[in-house]
């Protein structure tokens, strides 16, 4: 009997210990680590990622249009500045006005609706700042270039430099109101040419001409009108920005790199307008757009068309 209730009890045990065992293995299962994710699913989470990075320039703008002023010399670089802008704004038009630092301030002053004024001087803006027609804190003085004499390509001139300007057969030059000019009168100014009491900007066409023994002097609206004037050999030389002539360096030769301490050091600002026609959006668009331009990428654009980094 006694044997008997001992098997029984030893049946129990193991009957309990088994149940114990499968309990234990059911827990075990449940505490298992998740499997990792798939390949596909984490490629899939680095992406989303990257797209977050991208993202840094701020969400897409509603469609709007800004009115940007800019430089004649600046035209070339911001056809292409332009299509890189429309890459990450494209709902975003980029309306370009481009003519001589002077008349584009007379333009805006005259109340032309524009949101971005880009110069190829300092002198107009300040002018603009004076009128309080910027946007305050918006202003960058971003970029430099130099001024160039060139001839045609082939033209045989006897001239050589600023040195021998007066025996030039024609010279193409700037007006008063335009940088290039301005620039180009301070230079005869430093070379002891031209009065160095007056401003620059006043000095006129004709002065210039008497300064150089009457040498005829065909008087241009802006840069680009002087380098075609050139290039097409209307005019034996003319002076312009270094940047203008590279952009023709197939049909025009430089004769002289002018340095800094004749002409003055070249900076072109840009700045934010004042726009009394912007609505929020374009004011916000105009921002945007100024920010672009003070990029790594815009400035590999402006470098590439030969304008120094002035930041």
């Amino acid at each position: 009997m006694k044997r008997l209730l001992s098997v029984f009890l030893a049946l129990l045990m193991l009957l309990a210990l088994t149940a114990c065992g499968g309990d234990t293995a059911g827990s075990g299962e449940a505490e298992t680590p998740e499997e990792p994710a798939s390949d596909t699913e984490t490629a899939g989470d680095e992406a989303s990622a990257d797209a977050g990075t991208e993202e840094t320039s701020g969400e897409p703008l509603e469609a709007t249009e800004i009115q940007v002023f800019i430089a004649a010399s600046l035209d070339n670089a911001f056809q292409e500045l332009v299509e890189l802008y429309r890459e990450r704004q494209p709902n975003v038009t980029v309306t370009l006005n481009a003519d001589s630092s002077g008349t584009l301030l007379t333009q805006i002053q005259e109340g032309y609706a524009c949101d971005i004024f880009f110069s190829a001087a300092t002198r107009q803006m300040d002018q603009l700042a004076e009128d309080g027609l910027m946007v305050e804190g918006t202003r960058t003085d971003l970029l430099g270039n130099e001024v160039v004499l060139i001839t045609w390509q082939g033209s045989g001139t006897a001239v050589t430099g600023m040195d021998n300007l007066s025996e030039a057969s024609s010279i193409a030059l700037a007006d008063g109101s335009v940088p290039v000019g301005q620039y180009t009168r301070t230079v005869l100014q430093n070379m002891g040419l031209l009065d160095s009491s007056l401003t620059a900007a006043d000095i006129t066409t004709q002065e210039v001409s008497d300064a150089l023994g009457g040498v005829e002097i065909n008087e241009c609206g802006n840069v680009s009108q002087v380098l075609q004037a050139v290039a097409e050999g209307s005019n034996e030389v003319g002076t312009v920005y270094y940047s203008d002539a590279y952009s023709e360096m197939d049909r025009v030769e430089i004769l002289e790199h002018i340095p800094t301490d004749l002409s003055g050091e070249i900076i072109y600002p840009v700045a934010q307008v004042v726009n009394p026609e912007a609505d929020e959006l374009e004011s916000a668009a105009a921002a945007d757009f100024l920010a672009f331009l003070q990029t790594d990428e815009a400035m590999e654009v402006f470098t590439a068309y030969q304008f120094l980094d002035h930041r």
